[in-house]
């Protein structure tokens, strides 16, 4: 009787440390917020991830310059437990194809988000699109640019309720002028598996220009009908892309 205890025991403990491994063994999941945005737009996926286990971290960029946000999402790496999967969005995008280049960075996930190649800007990479009328919403001050009430509401969230167009008119982090024109460097979609989701209906980056970054990176590509700020609007959709990528399924 006390060795079936024992036994039992036993495999009671091994479960739970099988348990215990498997949940340390998912990746952390870090999300790179773009230019007019912070890193609260990441809040649905952030709780949905941390109720089934996943390690996640939200980075805040200063956008000053892109030297500057790779440093503040290369200090969250460091932060991360074994291996990340980084979610970039718009200008999060170049953030991650540089940042991922980091031996932890497992892949990279870019949602209606710049996938840069090497010594391209934004304003060069944006060309190889058709155009968009965001830059008639620009509103310059001391050096950063922000983005009017009228181009939240017209451009980058049309598709969102007045209430949240208005809070994301409010906390936005405007990007410093020379953010439009600095370079990207070695990019690490070349090495590491990507995953894209374009906004169909995106009018800050053109769909087609998203489709030609999704397939030029050699990204699984998912498109759904929404506006710029897809992880919001259409948050179980981008969620389910996210885990895929966590889980390493291509």
């Amino acid at each position: 009787m006390k060795t079936i205890k024992f036994l039992a025991l036993a495999l009671l403990l091994s479960l739970g440390a099988l348990n215990t491994y498997a949940q340390e063994a998912k990746p952390t999941i870090i999300f790179v917020h773009g230019i007019w945005a912070d890193g609260s737009s990441w809040s649905n996926q952030i709780t949905a991830l941390q109720a089934k286990g996943y390690p996640v971290i939200s980075v805040q960029n200063p956008i000053t310059s892109l030297a500057d946000d790779v440093a503040a999402t290369k200090r969250a790496i460091e932060q991360a437990k074994g291996k990340v999967i980084l979610v970039g969005h718009s200008w999060g995008g170049f953030v991650i194809t540089q940042a991922g280049n980091d031996p932890k960075v497992a892949g990279l996930v870019f949602v209606a988000a710049l996938a840069p190649d090497l010594d391209e800007s934004l304003m060069s990479l944006s060309a190889k699109g058709p155009a968009v009328t965001l830059g008639n919403y620009f509103a310059p001050v001391g050096g950063f640019i922000y983005l009017t009430q009228e181009g939240v509401k017209a451009v980058f969230a049309q598709d969102l309720k007045e209430k949240e167009q208005t809070l994301i008119y409010a906390t936005q982090t405007p990007g410093a002028q020379n953010v439009f024109a600095d370079k990207s460097g070695a990019p690490a979609w070349k090495t590491k598996p990507s995953w894209y989701i374009v906004a169909k209906s995106d009018k800050a980056i053109h769909p087609e220009l998203e489709r030609f970054m999704a397939k030029r990176i050699n990204a699984k590509t998912t498109e759904i009908e929404a506006s710029h700020v897809v992880m919001l609007s259409h948050p179980k959709e981008v969620l389910a892309v996210i885990e895929e990528a966590a889980t390493g399924k291509k």
